[in-house]
């Protein structure tokens, strides 16, 4: 896609631009294997262990909350969170327990008596058997003292009080695939590493756009730090005349990989269209600094410093762009500036 001034929208699609990445904060990347991207089908992911369905046992759950064991069977004899499943004969924890003890833990750690924590866990676990998805359904938050759950249907708020304390049941979901289960991580990144593939392939066409969207979406559900698939709903948002949804995008690959240099240039892309040439020209410059050789950034960034007044300072991206592109309009265009 091409702008009267300049030129926009990068897509990210190179596989030495791709960063692999173990699912849930704190992952590691993947190693590419040789000569080609080895990717697994939704189906495996499936049949790999989900937290949402999984069982914990007590070593496990102390591991991954880093409460110690005598704190568990406290909570337990007290009623507060006991284990309501069965693991090979023996009673584990579910992953709703994991949401009351995680909830439990944030009080506990704010000096609140445990009556109280008793109180506000209890009245967390009535809400929880009504969420069919918690992934997309909660959001649980507390001042110390009470719970509001937030669910898609409005919140379920047992107790009152000011709302501090932010516990997304997301966040909880990758720290057990982080600690306890990093090979259904990698299986999730590998998933979704292979829907962006097939979403790539289609979100160019209007007639295939929105298969391509939700191709997207079901990647970053899957993998919630595949930054390209960010990037790339962002160039979708944008083809729909939607800036403010694509800068979000931007902005949210970003967070993850502030090297990134599509989403650094397409952000800066948007922030030169809006009239804003002195505030593109350092995200032009993180692209260059990510991929020396990423030619429309040079052209952008010529075209940010003249719009700022500064043409002097222009002239060396110009010839940058005509030395890697030099042929075409573009090019031409460019040379009238020399």
């Amino acid at each position: 896609m091409r702008h009267r001034q300049g030129k926009g929208r990068r897509k990210s699609t190179r596989p030495d631009k791709v960063i692999h990445v173990v699912f849930g904060p704190g992952g590691g990347r993947l190693d590419r294997l040789a000569g080609a991207v080895s990717v697994a089908s939704e189906a495996s992911v499936q049949t790999s262990r989900e937290p949402i369905t999984d069982l914990f046992t007590r070593s496990e759950i102390a591991r991954l909350l880093r409460l110690t064991p005598t704190r568990l069977r406290t909570l337990d004899r007290a009623g507060v969170v006991s284990p309501s499943g069965r693991r090979r004969g023996r009673r584990a924890y579910t992953f709703a327990d994991v949401i009351q003890l995680r909830t439990a833990q944030g009080l506990l750690e704010r000096n609140v008596r445990l009556r109280d924590v008793t109180r506000a866990v209890t009245a967390l676990r009535k809400s929880l058997p009504t969420v069919t998805r918690p992934l997309a359904e909660l959001r649980i938050v507390s001042d110390g003292r009470s719970v509001v759950v937030h669910t898609q249907d409005g919140a379920f708020e047992p107790l009152t009080g000011q709302m501090v304390l932010d516990l997304q049941v997301r966040r909880l979901r990758e720290d057990v695939v982080r600690v306890l289960r990093p090979s259904a991580g990698r299986d999730r990144a590998r998933a979704a590493y292979e829907l962006y593939l097939k979403a790539s392939q289609l979100d160019e066409d209007p007639a295939t756009m929105d298969a391509a969207e939700q191709l997207y979406r079901r990647a970053v559900e899957l993998d919630p730090w595949l930054t390209i698939a960010y990037t790339n709903l962002g160039n979708i948002r944008f083809r729909r005349h939607d800036a403010e949804g694509a800068e979000a995008l931007y902005r949210k690959a970003l967070e993850i990989d502030p090297r990134q240099p599509e989403a650094q240039y397409n952000l800066g892309y948007l922030t030169l269209e809006r009239g804003e040439a002195e505030e593109a020209i350092p995200l032009f410059l993180g692209a260059l600094e990510a991929d020396p050789k990423f030619a429309d950034a040079y052209f952008n960034l010529a075209m940010a410093f003249e719009q700022a007044g500064q043409a002097d300072k222009a002239q060396p991206y110009w010839r940058s762009y005509v030395e890697l592109e030099p042929h075409g309009t573009w090019s031409e265009i460019a040379r009238r500036h020399l």
